[in-house]
């Protein structure tokens, strides 16, 4: 032992992993003088044997070594009468040595020394015995300083929070040495000496650790109980010293950074970079030329992973478990060389593997600060928030004998509102994870940030690691829970599936070779074997769709204003929704009096907002909002619900009307923006039905941000007070929906799948609704016989609250002839649709009157010209083309005769209430109309049959009135009215 005691190394070494300086520290002077480092004394590195720089990457060195020295100055003590001692300027308390990242040290290649107590007594294993230190010391009795002292380093069981503890003894005092994990930073390693005794003066230190501490060239240095002059290892021969995998250019090496404190509370640093020998102590100017770790082309990168959904079954919420595994033999044998790192790692989850909409119901988030609270100590929860939690995660290495556990956390995402500095995710992105695992005992804590991208068109999963810990493990484990909130969906179909995984190995980056890029790709295969809820697997591949619809009023009351709700469904397993019609019942009819339009422009900037953004300022007027949506999205039992707004909006792809359903994407911890589908709506003009037209409208929302929507469940609620109005004809009908399903490629419309599905509806209480019209008929013009009078009619009725025409019939005395030679030209029913499909391609000359109507559903009435076109009948057809800014109506009327009498039929009038209607004929050189007779002889009268939309009947026969001027009364009559 006083053979090691004496002995101090002479060259300069390099720093390496658990190992690090070692010193003790004595009472501080009587006076402070100059704390300082000896100039050149900061130094170390990793050696071979023969004293040369070992620079193989992820090679085992065969020592390593860091050291430093204090200035020293007078002291005043002469020791009994000699000449004054030289101490240093201050008494040493604690001394931290940062390694560079990727050296490290194996405390599990030696066992460990029970307890310090034996450390004390020189009474640890000598197979313990990892290396030795050398002190320059000297008696605070004596005053002298600074003599060496050299003495064995044992490894010894951490005490808590320590990863890795070595000590060795001087005197009777022990020294410790502290390893730890920089995890809020390089994740390298730091060696630590805290509150060191000041028993001893301390005036530098050097502690060498060997790189195979079974090797027997240590047996002569080797000291344990019953060895004193040196003894042989029993144990295996294991590398305990590891280089970094990485390379530095040429002329350059890796910096060691080492901090001492004195007692008094002055502090120095200083740092070195590796280099070639001639050794220690030496002026900086002497070192040899920088070199750090090469020959990165031989380092070894294998690794394998795993993945597995956590159920076989097609299209249902699943968890995930991924595996990745690195062989370590390289590790522990003392002439291999370690496996690389990986620096950077991809992850593609395979193309049908896609976010589950359902898990951000409740879905917490972990903020950046929530992030940064994350350490040794804390207790699951008071960092990372456990709502925000997706999974767990477990680390083995082979450096510790215990494994790293901890949980996977949903980062919160960037947050484009608030322009608070630090409030989103490192990546800015929507989706993002923090990786969090621990060993308490040990004091380690591993946080990894990364990155999940979902691509916009498919939503397959992208997850980028990057920078990862220059750390050496055997097995890396993530497990995303399962259960119905579980945060994926599993593919689509059954079939075979592979993950595909990249990594960058820290080895990758090699100066020498520029050029070098190295990427190994592995893979992992799972199945899908059976369909949803157990089901077998769709024969085909083409998966069922049954949609299901419910629609109807809320109080079906006919004639009276109602909310009316639509609801949209499917199973899960079945095909995706991407577009979707529907016909409404007849005489469901909206009251567009008084709504102003949502003004495009502000549908459009609804698409650039945030879904908070939308909340807190809705793009469209309140006064436009006509109903609600609330969306399921999802799949399982458990779906996560959004809410939106629906407003009335003008023109869109040809139609003259439109609704905007503009939702807000937030939900839970996700904010997708705002979600805007506008659907066309189309009227028939002969009936008044109500379509949504699919061929005119947005396709339903597939992927938002990348993020598979998996619609479920869609509801409607037009529910603004007084708009629809239920029909006022109580026979059964329905609404009918198309419903596209995405057959097996959703992002092609060539193989969707339309299935029409309908929901039954039918008012009630029409037989109470009143039905009495009025139609007045006048001739105005010449009265004689062959003069040619105009014609109009005038209908009043009460509008809301009656019954509708469902049929009307005219026939007019036989004084009326239709006069055949005043036939310009008919309006085929071809050009009748062209353009607008209004009559507005018709010829001019095909025009012969001119319509208007009022209905309380509109601001304004409703007018157009009065056209005779082409029929299947032996007459023409009279239309009368009802024009307005919202819808167009068409009356046709088709005309026979019979007994001699002029008679026009309106078989199909739309269920919609009126509150008066005039139709004006020309007279003159263009009139239709004929006299048979002179009108004044007698009192004409047509025949009229209204049919309401409830049934009831109301016939009778007006006059036709005449301008016939004032008839004196016989003064006979004047007598009798007496």
């Amino acid at each position: 032992m006083s053979a090691v005691r004496n002995r101090i190394g002479g060259g300069g070494l390099e720093l390496m992993f658990v190992i690090v300086a070692a010193m003790l520290f004595a009472a501080a002077p009587a006076r402070a003088g100059d704390f300082s480092f000896v100039p050149g004394s900061v130094d170390g590195g990793v050696f071979t044997t023969g004293g040369a720089a070992y620079t193989q990457a992820g090679g085992h060195p065969d020592e390593g070594s860091v050291n430093f020295e204090l200035t020293r100055e007078p002291n005043g003590f002469n020791g009994g009468g000699g000449a004054p001692s030289f101490v240093p300027g201050g008494a040493l308390r604690n001394v931290t040595a940062d390694i560079p990242p990727g050296l490290i040290g194996n405390p599990s290649a030696v066992p460990v020394c029970d307890n310090l107590t034996l450390v004390s007594k020189h009474l640890c294993p000598a197979d313990t015995q990892v290396g030795i230190a050398t002190v320059l010391t000297g008696s605070i009795i004596s005053g002298e300083c600074c003599a060496p002292f050299a003495t064995p380093v044992y490894a010894v069981k951490p005490s808590y929070g320590v990863a890795a503890l070595f000590a060795f003894a001087i005197i009777s005092n022990v020294v410790t040495l502290n390893g730890g994990i920089r995890s809020d930073g390089d994740y390298g390693v730091t060696i630590e000496v805290k509150n060191a005794s000041q028993a001893l003066v301390v005036g530098g230190s050097k502690v060498t650790f060997w790189g195979n501490p079974a090797d027997p060239s240590h047996d002569g240095e080797r000291f344990g109980p019953g060895c004193d002059s040196g003894c042989p290892s029993s144990i295996q021969p294991r590398a305990f010293l590891t280089n970094p995998t990485t390379c530095t250019a040429p002329g350059e090496g890796l910096s060691t950074g080492v901090t001492v404190e004195a007692w008094d509370g002055r502090k120095i640093s200083d740092s070195f970079i590796s280099h070639e020998p001639p050794g220690y102590p030496t002026a900086p100017a002497l070192w040899g030329p920088p070199i750090g770790p090469t020959d990165c082309d031989v380092v070894p990168f294998n690794p394998r992973i795993k993945a597995q959904t956590t159920t076989d079954h097609a299209k249902t919420a699943s968890g995930l478990d991924f595996e990745l595994e690195f062989p370590t033999d390289g590790l522990s044998n003392p002439s291999g060389i370690s496996q690389s790192q990986p620096k950077k790692t991809v992850v593609r989850l395979p193309e049908g593997v896609t976010i589950n909409p359902a898990s951000a119901e409740g879905l917490g988030v972990c903020t950046p600060a929530d992030y940064a609270r994350e350490k040794v100590a804390t207790v699951q929860g008071d960092g990372c928030p456990n709502g925000s939690r997706l999974g767990t995660v477990a680390i083995d290495t082979p450096l510790l004998g215990e494994q790293l556990t901890g949980s996977l956390y949903l980062a919160q995402q960037d947050d484009p509102s608030t322009s608070t500095p630090g409030a989103e995710n490192p990546f800015d992105s929507l989706l993002a994870l923090y990786i969090v695992a621990k060993i308490p005992d040990r004091g380690v804590i591993v946080k990894l940030a990364g990155k999940v991208e979902p691509d916009p068109k498919t939503g397959q999963l992208v997850t980028t690691f990057d920078d990862l810990p220059q750390l050496p493990f055997s097995r890396f484990k993530l497990h995303f829970r399962e259960g119905q909130r579980a945060p994926l969906v599993s593919p689509p179909a059954c079939g075979t599936y592979t993950t595909e995984a990249e990594f960058v190995p820290w080895s990758a980056a090699d100066p020498d070779n520029p050029t070098r890029q190295e990427v190994k790709t592995a893979t992992a295969k799972f199945q899908v074997t059976h369909g949803v809820s157990n089901d077998p697997c769709p024969s085909g591949g083409l998966p069922p769709f049954h949609p299901g619809l419910i629609a109807g009023s809320i109080n079906n009351r006919a004639g009276s204003f109602s909310p009316f709700n639509v609801r949209l469904t499917r199973s899960d397993g079945e095909q995706e929704f991407t577009h979707f019609s529907i016909k409404l019942p007849p005489g469901i009819v909206g009251k567009l009096a008084g709504i102003p339009f949502c003004p495009d422009a502000a549908i459009e900037a609804a698409k650039a907002k945030t879904g908070a953004g939308e909340l807190a300022s809705p793009s469209c007027p309140a006064a436009s909002q006509v109903g609600r949506t609330l969306v399921g999205a999802g799949v399982g039992s458990v779906q996560t619900y959004v809410g939106g707004k629906v407003y009335l909006a003008g023109p869109y792809h040809g139609s003259a009307l439109s609704i905007a359903a503009i939702t807000a994407a937030k939900v839970g911890p996700f904010d997708v923006g705002t979600v805007v589908v506008r659907e066309a709506l189309k009227i028939d003009p002969e009936t008044a039905e109500v379509f949504v037209d699919a061929t005119g409208s947005d396709p339903l929302p597939h992927i938002i941000d990348g993020i598979t929507t998996h619609l479920r469940d869609i509801r409607v609620y037009v529910d603004r007070n007084q708009f629809v109005l239920n029909p006022t004809d109580c026979t059964p009908t329905s609404t009918a929906s198309t419903v596209l399903g995405s057959g097996l490629d959703f992002a092609s419309a060539v193989d969707d799948n339309p299935i029409t599905v309908s929901s039954p509806f039918q008012a009630a209480d029409c037989a109470a609704l009143p039905f009495k019209p009025k139609l007045t008929l006048s001739l105005k013009g010449g009265t004689r016989r062959g003069a040619h009078p105009a014609l109009k009619a005038f209908l009043r009725m009460n509008g809301i609250g009656e019954a509708g025409v469902g049929r009307a019939q005219v026939t007019l005395p036989k004084s009326e002839f239709i006069e055949n030679a005043h036939f310009k030209t008919i309006c085929t029913r071809v050009q009748f649709k062209e353009a607008g499909g209004n009559g507005e391609a018709c010829p001019a000359g095909s025009i012969y009157g001119f319509a208007r109507a009022k209905t309380p559903l509109l601001d304004k009435p409703l007018e157009g010209p009065i056209f005779l076109r082409s029929s299947e009948h032996q007459l023409p057809d009279v239309v009368a083309s009802l024009r307005g800014q919202e819808i167009n109506v068409h009356l046709v009327g088709h005309v026979d005769s019979v007994k001699g009498r002029l008679r026009n039929t309106f078989e199909t009038v739309p269920d919609a209430p009126v509150e008066w209607a005039s139709f004006s004929f020309q007279g003159a050189k263009k009139g239709l109309f004929v006299n048979s007779t002179n009108l004044c002889r007698r009192k004409n009268r047509a025949d009229v049959r209204f049919t309401g939309q409830n049934g009831k009947l109301h016939n009778y026969r007006p006059a036709v009135k005449a301008a016939c001027g004032k008839k004196h009364k016989h003064p006979r009559h004047k007598r009798a009215a007496r």
